[in-house]
């Protein structure tokens, strides 16, 4: 999850063939029910575009514990007859090992693909036949699964049968294994050849060292070509359980429809839940370049360090002082020095990721391979300036009112508010921190974000990656 509003999801509606019990193809009659479901969905999809919760309205949140003991966050809307769900689980990679990376997602993403008996095909049937869709959300912190579906009572309960059995019975079937290791594997090898997949895998080991987030998050070659269904079932056993997991709901059923789905969610996960805590997060003791050759023709480049949790008190000011520095496009500093003023590269940007621990802060850019060298030092004066200095007045205002003015475009429709949900519940955020955003957003001023910034970011012990650089540093 990163600071600049992202938090990666991945959702995949899968549709297969089904046969009857004599062995007759049901494709035929599945495809007329399939177009009116599609035409339903699409139609409610447009309402819900129409019909969006009004931000300025508030939203009000509403928690309590489920009988598992999982956290439950519920925001009832009865406007359209939709209901969205999620739950969210402290099973992301940096539960993983170095010697198994690669396990946690393998085993997120293979959890759709058999549970309770069902095989992926009857799953993605089941879905398809209410027009519900089903997908994984993955990264270092957070695994889990959301849900989107009518509300109407035959939708909704076959749709939430399906999930409750994914996230409660994952089969892991050995077939389906082998195949997603192949594909894992195979996708894990072209990444090698990547520049930017290159950078991304050195920057993340350079900044944390032996810490979990350092490990790739989807794994190595050599890891996941060990991984064995018996691996994946004490991962699920072990980070699928009810206390850290976090239920998010939004849409058309009342409370106590909403306890019921957290309870048939949650109530058979696994009663073996490891409670294993995570070492902390070394700041950085110094400086580190490394260069590596590629034959690309840009240089990819990180910049960066730890930088901050997700419930660290400065995360507004870094928020706000962020847009400015590098995460606004054409507002931010880092874009106009590098692009408008030199043609350097066609992006550049910087944000914060605050993870559970100190997620990166982290600079890049992509850039010709000769200009690489002094395209590294335009952003590392133009951090250094932003320090010493911090933003003007007048840098600040605009910041503050482009934040403002396009946060109710950020939790326009119940799909987004869902995500708030699950982050405002697993990182323990307040209730009211939706309603609060914006008041917190008005209260920065330059001290704050000059202080901030100094505590949290150290440009003289920073991780520079650079692949596909020129080897001789330009002079």
């Amino acid at each position: 999850m990163h600071s600049n509003g992202r938090f990666p999801q991945v959702a995949a509606l899968q549709e297969g063939k089904m046969q009857n019990k004599n062995g007759e193809n049901m494709k035929g009659a599945l495809v007329i029910k399939a177009v009116f479901t599609r035409l339903l969905w699409t139609c409610t999809v447009a309402l819900l575009a129409l019909t969006a919760l009004p931000a300025q309205a508030g939203v009000k949140i509403q928690s309590w514990q489920a009988k598992s003991g999982a956290k439950v966050l519920f925001v009832e809307n009865h406007d359209l007859p939709m209901l969205d769900v999620a739950v969210h689980l402290d099973a992301g990679s940096r539960r993983d090992s170095p010697a198994l990376a690669g396990r946690a997602a393998l085993v997120a993403g293979m959890m759709q693909l058999g549970a309770g008996g069902l095989s992926e095909e009857t799953i993605a049937k089941r879905l398809a036949d209410v027009g519900a869709e089903m997908g994984p959300s993955f990264d270092r912190d957070r695994a889990g699964y959301s849900l989107r579906t009518l509300s109407s009572p035959r939708e909704r309960e076959q749709a939430l049968d399906v999930l409750a059995k994914v996230l409660q019975a994952p089969d892991f079937p050995e077939a389906v294994l082998q195949r997603e290791k192949a594909r894992t594997i195979a996708a894990l090898r072209e990444a090698e050849t990547q520049p930017a997949a290159i950078a991304n895998k050195v920057f993340y080991k350079a900044v944390y060292g032996d810490h979990p987030y350092g490990l790739p998050s989807g794994g190595e070659v050599a890891t996941v070509s060990k991984l064995t269904r018996d691996d994946l079932l004490q991962f699920y056993q072990q980070h699928y359980g009810p206390k850290r997991a976090v239920v998010s709901i939004i849409g058309d059923v009342n409370r106590a429809e909403a306890e019921a789905i957290a309870n048939q969610l949650t109530d058979k996960l696994s009663q073996h839940e490891l409670d294993a805590a995570m070492p902390e997060v070394v700041p950085l003791p110094k400086p580190e370049v490394q260069r590596i050759p590629h034959p690309a023709t840009q240089a990819h480049i990180l910049i960066g360090a730890p930088g901050i949790a997700r419930s660290d008190p400065d995360y507004f000011s870094l928020y706000v002082g962020n847009y400015i520095l590098g995460g606004g496009g054409f507002d931010s500093r880092i874009l106009n020095e590098i692009r408008q003023k030199r043609g350097l590269a066609y992006s550049a940007y910087s944000y914060f990721i605050p993870y559970q621990q100190p997620g990166p802060f982290e600079l890049g850019m992509q850039t010709k391979k000769q200009d690489a060298d002094v395209a590294l030092k335009v952003a590392q004066q133009t951090l250094n300036n932003f320090m010493q200095n911090g933003p003007t007045e007048a840098e600040l205002k605009q910041a503050k009112n482009n934040i403002i003015l396009g946060f109710p475009l950020r939790i326009d429709n119940n799909r987004k508010l869902l995500e708030y949900l699950g982050v405002i519940g697993f990182y323990n955020l307040p209730l009211t921190y939706l309603d609060d955003f914006t008041h917190q957003i008005e209260k920065v001023n330059v001290r704050a974000i000059q202080a901030a910034f100094k505590r949290h970011v150290h440009p003289n012990k920073m991780v520079t990656v650079m692949v596909g650089a020129p080897e001789v540093v330009a002079q």
